[in-house]
């Protein structure tokens, strides 16, 4: 009973984690749409963006740590073959990502973002890095948090067939921002530079 109700504590506090990570990117990639569908340049926030990186990045630790926590847990429990489980492998394998993500994220990307001021001033490059690390941000979030209460696909299906969307939605996600970006941009110019690198307008 004791080990049940330890193992509720750390579901929780791993729910919470998720459940803050998750809102703080909706809203953040909600903001940055609705500046994008109004034609603005989505000037950033400098101290906004760190508060937001920071918070996350707690939030990824506290997920490492619950999660871990729970996965010994059950392996003292029901033995180490859960651990053969694809969901499980699943989730650690799109937290990794998550984790080499926020690297980039965090060396590179808010760096370019900082001394740009704005998404739409970056390089063409550099703004298709931006936003590719944002789609699998936002995707790799979600998805985890899919597979968090996912028990119907415990030891139902292969590792490729939980994943096999996950790319795909971080390529439509990608797409998508890659096309409103150069709406943006078009509408912005009055449609003579749609798709080229952007200087502050």
């Amino acid at each position: 009973m004791n080990m049940e109700l330890a193992r509720m504590g750390v579901v929780y506090l791993h729910l919470v984690a998720c459940c803050v990570a998750i809102g703080l990117v909706f809203m953040s990639d909600l903001d940055m749409v609705k500046r994008l569908l109004t034609g603005g340049a989505a000037t950033l926030d400098e101290k906004h963006l760190g508060g937001l990186h920071q918070t996350l990045v707690r939030a990824l630790l506290v997920l490492w740590l619950t999660g871990s926590g729970l996965v010994a847990m059950d392996v003292w429990t029901k033995g180490a073959e859960i651990l053969n489980n694809p969901k499980l492998q699943s989730k650690i394998a799109i937290v990794v990502l998550l984790t080499i993500n926020g690297v980039v994220l965090h060396h590179t990307v808010l760096p370019m973002l900082k001394r740009a001021g704005a998404l739409m001033r970056l390089t063409f490059n550099q703004r298709m890095l931006a936003i590719f690390v944002g789609a699998v941000s936002g995707v790799s979030w979600f998805y985890a948090a899919m597979l968090g209460i996912g028990r119907p696909l415990n030891w139902k299906y292969s590792l490729g067939e939980i994943l096999a969307a996950y790319p795909a939605l971080i390529l439509a996600g990608f797409v998508s921002m890659v096309f409103l970006t150069a709406w943006s941009q078009y509408r912005a110019t009055g449609g003579t530079r749609a798709f080229l690198p952007a200087r502050a307008y």
